[in-house]
């Protein structure tokens, strides 16, 4: 008896049985990992969020040159006046 590549008992396709789940194999591994870094890149963000305070927020527009110091007096003195 012979045994070849059409006669291990899947017939002449079953190479594209294979070639099928390796694509659907790795298609759900890269899903995991685009899953995974768009998890963690959201607990960053939103965690870095949280913590600033209106008084760090308005010392980095201040340093980043979006406020002048005129408007970084002013608008500090309000934060203090309203806590």
């Amino acid at each position: 008896m012979m045994y070849g590549w059409g006669n291990n008992g899947f017939g002449a396709g079953w190479w594209i049985v294979m070639v099928l789940m390796m694509l659907i194999f790795w298609a759900v591994v890269a899903f995991a990992v685009v899953a995974l870094v768009r998890r963690s890149g959201s607990n960053s963000t939103r965690d870095s969020a949280t913590d600033e305070t209106p008084e760090s927020l308005l010392r980095a527009r201040f340093a980043r040159g979006e406020i002048d110091e005129a408007e970084f007096r002013t608008r500090m003195a309000a934060l203090k006046e309203h806590p």
